[in-house]
């Protein structure tokens, strides 16, 4: 059974209740029925003197009360249960009650009923009794009393009285109330003014019960009073919300009235175009000039539709427009003219680089066959050398030569394929891969794309880039390249593109396929004082804010730099020590130094201090010890290889200096081969039986591997063994088979650079690498003794015989030559 007090459906009814049948209300002093049907009430009690409406649902209830309203008195028994979910029985029922007379039937069904009570009394709860009609109970009433003039009961009949005119000012509604309880009681009656004020406050049902149960006028008022104040704060409170929240949508109203008040004045007097609409004109005006494909217009078509349809403040709004900002602003078939004319870009690429012949003369042959073409297409090139060599330059000097757009981004450390075919648009902030990007930039379908350090590319659980590359990579493939955001076809078969590395093994086999490759080895001396003559020095100058007129680097410096502090392939070592020099420089003059400074190999350790390297580190003349020429990724490099042995009755091999497998295999190839031919190099053939070998490569903390390093260390071995001493400027590299043959080796000229850089002035390559040394410059060639072996015989020759000749002048040597034919040259 259902209670509300302020139920819009009864206000009519009652007051059309009041005013007909006024007459058949019941007197307080009418005598009421000591045994009353029970009404179980959820979830707040009534009060006497209240007139509320009751829908009671239910075929019993409905029974009992159809009952009640047949009978004399028309009286009914309203309890509040203790526990609303419980049910209706009598442990559940509370002790003090309200009588109340049925006043009218509104609507009456089968099981659910509509009806007017006029409450009338309190009373106490006997004895319950199950009857054919329902629960009935046997009561006691507390009739009210009326009181005298009581100043304290008047003082609290005050103060609630004031509480209510307060709460008529928040809430209006309260009005109505107060209305209809002054039509019907008066505010004199302290007792009945404490139950229809607590009847008003919205306090739960069980502090409302407490109040009816309370049968003393004084403390029930003062119960109430308390209820009061209570609702009054809950009122400010809620008045207060109120007030924000319409202040809130007042304030947006406002603004957007205003808006749209000044968007219509502007269309009217043509000052601006509505946001949509303004949008919609740009993307079609990107449009003209663009070649899209048959695919990209209708997608675009479509999404501009789409944009007209929705409203700015959609979600979808932004995404449509996202896509169709990245759809209009690619370069759709807007290529910039090549530019053919070798001589240009010959010229080009001497202003921007020292050396690097062969490189030039690839890079000239790829121009001249675009131009024998009429096209530069489908092609990919990857420069591999050593950090420092010039490869990104190179990339900037050929754009410029082939007047073509330029942009570089790096692929190191990629790890998402995402990264280059971009996001899906369902995902939140998602973009087109670094290739779409780079044409936007680009602003031609027919740039030059540097793809930076495509040899460091990752892999994760987010995908392969390099397989992703694939695609891109793929003349025959890449003309309707699709990215994930884009989603249509994107012709990317006129672009340039030019890859980075500094090594080719960590690239996957079908990608490194697709590349052509051109490496750049790396400078000697000679031609690193050049760079850094034309470049590197007028470069640090400039961004130092000094001038050559206050200082001057002398080439005997420079080449001091170069041999003892930067060895490494490129020049960015040497870049930076020139860096170095012109800070201490510029230190110098803004301590009010006017004179000129000049750097020479006298004065080079003031500025950068004791050299890193020397050639007593280098090259030491002891038996035992020979030096190797290996190739690293960061180009070619001079080893010592050590060997030493103790005598022991366990014969052993053990090697040292963080050796791969590769290379602790050629060590034992070394120790095999040489044990089984002692004879034949006169060493004593118990040798092995009766010493322990230890052979140490130095640079322990640098991992070393490869095979090319097999004659070495069986010269080491040998010289250890005989004692003779190999000569200090003799560098060899070879791979070394078990029967003595010296197979060919890679990496031959990165070797002969670091050679001539460390000052080796013989050299032993193996006979399969003659062709790899005829092709290189003459400058490299040049004032170098190379001696090609096809075994180790040959070798033995020139480390062991040869060695008391490798200090005199050449026609000695050659004459020494003629009289020993087993040596390749």
């Amino acid at each position: 059974m259902n209670q509300n007090n302020n139920d819009d459906m009864f206000d009519e009814e009652i007051e059309q209740e009041i005013e007909i049948d006024a007459d058949s209300l019941v007197l307080a002093n009418e005598l009421l029925p000591d045994s009353l049907p029970i009404i179980p009430l959820r979830p707040r009690p009534a009060f006497p003197a209240i007139l509320i409406p009751l829908t009671i649902s239910g075929i019993e209830k409905v029974k009992i009360i159809q009952h009640a309203n047949e009978s004399d008195t028309k009286t009914i028994g309203l309890v509040l249960v203790k526990n609303v979910d419980g049910k209706d029985e009598p442990d559940n029922l509370h002790k003090i009650g309200v009588a109340g007379k049925i006043v009218k039937v509104i609507n009456a069904e089968e099981d659910n009923i509509q009806v007017l009570v006029n409450c009338l009394e309190r009373f106490s709860l006997g004895e319950l009794h199950n009857t054919e009609f329902g629960l009935y109970g046997n009561v006691e009433y507390h009739l009210e009393k009326v009181q005298g003039k009581h100043q304290e009961l008047k003082a609290y009949s005050m103060a609630i009285i004031s509480t209510l005119k307060e709460l008529v000012q928040i809430n209006p509604l309260y009005s109505e109330e107060i209305k209809m309880f002054l039509g019907r009681s008066s505010m004199d009656d302290p007792g009945r003014l404490a139950d229809f004020a607590a009847n008003l406050t919205s306090a739960d049902g069980q502090e409302l019960q407490q109040v009816l149960a309370t049968i003393d006028v004084r403390q029930r008022i003062e119960q109430v009073l308390v209820l009061l104040k209570k609702e009054l704060e809950v009122s400010r409170i809620q008045s207060k919300i109120s007030k924000q929240i319409e202040d809130n949508i007042s304030d947006q109203q406002r603004q957007f009235f205003l808006k749209e008040q000044l968007k219509t004045i502007k269309k009217e007097l043509g000052l601006e175009k509505e946001g949509k609409v303004s949008e919609i004109e740009k993307f079609q005006k990107r449009l003209t000039g663009l070649t899209l494909n048959d695919e990209a217009q209708k997608a675009v078509d479509e999404e501009i539709e789409k944009l007209q349809l929705i409203e700015p403040s959609s979600p979808e709004y932004n995404v449509s427009r996202n896509y169709l900002d990245w759809l209009t602003i690619l370069p759709w078939g807007k290529n910039t003219t090549d530019s053919y004319d070798i001589a240009k870009a010959k010229k080009a690429l001497d202003r921007d680089h020292f050396g690097l012949e062969d490189v030039k003369e690839r890079i000239l042959e790829f121009i001249a066959v675009g131009k024998m073409k009429g096209e530069i297409s489908g092609s990919i090139l990857c420069l591999v050398g050593p950090p420092g060599t010039g490869k990104t330059s190179i990339g900037k000097s050929v754009a410029s030569a082939l007047n073509r757009n330029f942009f570089r981004f790096s692929l190191g450390g990629m790890r998402d394929e995402a990264e280059i075919k971009g996001h899906r648009r369902t995902y939140i902030g998602a973009m087109p891969g670094k290739f779409i990007q780079a044409m936007k930039q680009a602003a031609s379908s027919n740039p030059l794309l540097m793809l930076d350090e495509i040899d460091k590319i990752g892999a994760s659980f987010q995908g392969d880039p390099a397989s992703a590359l694939l695609e891109v990579l793929d003349p025959e493939q890449n003309s309707s390249f699709r990215d994930h955001y884009l989603d249509v076809p994107f012709d990317l078969s006129n672009v340039l593109f030019i890859a980075t590395a500094n090594q080719l093994d960590t690239i996957p086999a079908p990608l490194l396929d697709r590349m052509e490759i051109i490496r750049l080895s790396g400078y000697i001396l000679a031609e690193k004082v050049e760079i850094a003559r034309r470049y590197l020095i007028p470069k640090a100058l400039k961004s130092h804010g000094l001038t050559k007129n206050k200082i001057a680097i002398r080439k005997t410096a420079l080449e001091t730099i170069i041999d003892s502090y930067a060895r490494e392939a490129g020049v960015r070592g040497l870049e930076n020590k020139i860096k170095k020099i012109m800070r201490k420089a510029a230190m110098e003059f803004a301590s009010d130094r006017k004179d000129k400074i000049v750097v020479s190999k006298k004065n080079i350790e003031e500025y950068l201090g004791k050299p890193i390297f020397s050639k007593d580190e280098l090259f030491k003349n002891v038996a035992g010890i020979v030096t190797g020429l290996a190739w690293t990724s960061m180009g070619g490099v001079t080893l010592q290889i050590e060997a030493t042995a103790m005598p022991s009755n366990n014969k052993g091999f053990k090697q040292t200096g963080q050796l791969g497998n590769v290379m602790v295999e050629s060590s034992e190839i070394a120790y095999s081969y040489l044990m089984g031919h002692l004879k034949e190099y006169d060493m004593p053939e118990n040798f092995f039986d009766t010493h322990f070998v230890h052979l140490h490569v130095p640079a322990g903390a640098t991992p070393k591997d490869g095979p090319s390093a097999g004659i070495t260390m069986a010269t080491a071995l040998l010289s250890m063994i005989t004692g003779k001493k190999v000569c200090d400027q003799l560098g060899m590299t070879g791979e070394l088979s078990l029967t003595g043959q010296i197979l060919p080796i890679g990496g031959l000229k990165e070797k002969t650079i670091a050679a001539r850089r460390s000052g080796l002035k013989t050299l032993i390559f193996p006979a399969g690498n003659r062709k790899d040394f005829e092709e290189l410059p003459d400058h490299l060639k040049e004032g170098l003794e190379v001696h090609f072996a096809k075994t180790y015989r040959d070798v033995y020759n020139v480390a062991f015989k040869f060695n008391n000749y490798c200090n005199l002048p050449p026609c000695t040597v050659a004459a020494w030559v003629n009289n020993n034919s087993s040596i390749q040259w």
